[in-house]
């Protein structure tokens, strides 16, 4: 993963050098499907896993399946997406993987039972983020078939919604754990949850279904990222920087 990350930045420094933009364009997008690909391989894994542990927590057992099928296809279908953008890119191929993924995306996450998780934030904020993926491949899959232009910032639901939403809720999670503490997180880092879910929506669809202007859009997805990640570095800043709640070393 890591030498096909370094080869697309390589291919996006040549295209630099040779002022081809469209070239620096789809090295850029390869290297977010290749993230891409690891959000559904490491989230396929943690998801389910610490759903499970929530839902026994509830006094429910037994509730997630995951097929192993499944999980092969999705890893298949994301695979899939990376070749569709280096040889079809932005082509009718390329949605119809785009839109094949998405579906089969969103069939993995009807396994793991979402809806009984929303009153443990560190946990939806995972199912959250998993869901921008088959929302972001879809919106891809619309744009690229169809050219509508309510899935012309595809990108942003794959980047804003999948990419950064897994990061955080990843962080906000392993930050309490590593350091001895329980794994609830701060009422904060739920307006932090909700702030960045509002940035993500508002720069996919605040030009095309809420009819704002384009200015606007920009700058108000700006301040919620902003303030959302101003609310972590307050939080997690004393947590990181002190010293394990539970006295042990690290």
């Amino acid at each position: 993963m890591l030498g096909a990350l370094w080869l697309t930045n390589l291919v996006f420094h040549v295209a630099l050098i040779r002022h081809d933009a469209p070239m620096a364009r789809h090295s850029l997008i390869v290297g977010i499907d290749i993230v891409l690909l690891l959000v559904t391989v490491v989230g396929g894994r943690i998801v389910p896993a610490f759903t499970a542990a929530a839902l026994r927590q509830q006094g429910v057992e037994g509730a997630l399946k995951s097929r192993a099928a499944l999980t092969a296809v999705s890893v298949a279908a994301m695979a899939g997406v990376i070749a569709s953008d280096i040889f079809w890119a932005d082509s009718g191929t390329a949605g119809l993987i785009a839109g094949f993924a998405a579906l089969v995306q969103f069939m993995r996450l009807l396994q793991w039972r979402s809806l009984r998780t929303w009153r443990q934030p560190i946990v939806w904020i995972l199912h959250l983020a998993y869901l921008w993926l088959p929302v972001g491949l879809g919106l891809k899959s619309a744009a690229l078939l169809g050219g509508y232009s309510f899935a012309a910032f595809w990108l942003h639901a794959l980047t804003i919604g999948a990419l950064t939403t897994m990061i955080t809720g990843v962080m906000t999670r392993a930050a309490l754990g590593h350091t001895g503490r329980a794994l609830v997180v701060h009422p904060i880092i739920i307006a932090a949850y909700f702030l960045l879910t509002a940035g993500a929506l508002l720069r996919v669809f605040g030009l095309a279904l809420l009819g704002l202007s384009y200015p606007l859009v920009i700058t108000w997805a700006a301040i919620f990222w902003t303030a959302s990640f101003a609310l972590f570095v307050g939080v997690y800043t004393p947590i990181l920087w002190g010293p394990r709640a539970d006295g042990k070393p690290g």
